[in-house]
């Protein structure tokens, strides 16, 4: 059974715990998850100058739409006013900063009746995020930046919770996708050619959960959860924020949700850092769930453009 908690006031202990079980949080919009959206709309209006962002696919061609929104994501990722106001959400979510580690919070854009859906537009199809060698203790935290409707939002496949789905990801290796599928996603613009893991088998995805908030509010998942983008017909652009926390007491302790049918290679445990300071996950924890055989392409992904991956530590 899942039960969505709205507001809950449970410690971040048992919150993860519930999580872990399955269960959907959501965060009514508060000052710090506003101030991340609003910073984040700042940005993405400054990109479109004078043209309406949400609308912006009806004026231009979709190269050009892509021609804006590549840079965007990572000058939104690693921004200073970024990393601290994320830092400042975390905290204010009840998280202690010095047991939580937290990954760089992406900005996502999906656009309306199929105008861009590969690339850096990816409308994601079912799938779990531990299929792509997430940690089983990976919470996900998901922030819509305008307003949203059924139909532009993402959808929860609450009877896969238990249930395996055959797929790909035993052929997905972490490290030979941060060498490769990362860096290349603006190249993909029709289509997206990027080997990713799917379902190899038809899926029921009713019943399903869509959560419609407000902007700023938060969705707080398991990374073993399966969703999906929703289709967007809405008319307009869907943006949004998602960043991934793990914590480190639950990974020394093996504390997770359970995995039915998860297996990658690598881990993508080296890309988090402490909240407080900056310091990546102690290798021996990250070994312990580390399944590749040798020196496999990139353990961390670091683009050109920034100097760091670890993008909450100080630049």
């Amino acid at each position: 059974m899942n039960t969505v908690y709205f507001d809950s006031d449970v410690s971040d202990d048992l919150r993860r715990r519930r999580v872990y079980a399955g269960q959907l949080f959501v965060i009514s919009p508060r000052p710090r998850t506003v101030a991340l959206c609003e910073f984040a709309k700042s940005m993405i209006q400054d990109a479109f100058g004078s043209m309406n962002p949400l609308e912006a696919q009806y004026h231009m061609p979709v190269e050009q739409y892509v021609s804006i929104v590549s840079p965007l994501k990572p000058q939104f990722i690693h921004h200073p006013e970024t990393k601290t106001l994320l830092r400042d959400l975390v905290r204010d979510c009840g998280c202690d900063l010095n047991e939580t580690y937290v990954d760089v919070p992406r900005l996502r854009m999906v656009t309306s009746d199929g105008y861009l859906t590969s690339g850096v537009g990816y409308a994601h199809h079912p799938h779990r995020d531990t299929w792509y060698s997430a940690p089983m203790a990976q919470l996900n935290w998901w922030l819509p930046i305008y307003g949203i409707e059924s139909e532009s939002s993402m959808a929860f496949h609450p009877a896969y919770w238990s249930k395996g789905v055959r797929n790909g990801s035993s052929e997905f290796n972490y490290y030979t996708w941060n060498s490769d599928g990362r860096k290349n996603a603006a190249q993909h613009i029709k289509t997206d050619t990027r080997k990713q893991p799917k379902p190899e088998e038809e899926m029921e995805l009713d019943p399903q959960i869509r959560l419609i908030i407000p902007p700023g509010g938060v969705i707080l998942f398991s990374a073993a959860q399966m969703h999906s983008t929703v289709p967007n017909t809405s008319g307009r652009a869907r943006y949004s924020i998602d960043f991934r926390t793990v914590n480190l007491t639950d990974l020394r302790a093996g504390f997770a949700a359970p995995n039915v049918d998860s297996n990658p290679v690598g881990t993508s445990l080296r890309d988090f850092v402490r909240g407080s300071d900056g310091a990546p996950i102690p290798e021996d924890v990250v070994q312990k769930y580390d399944n590749a055989s040798g020196a496999e392409g990139v353990l961390v992904y670091r683009p050109a453009t920034a100097s760091t991956a670890h993008d909450l530590q100080s630049s």
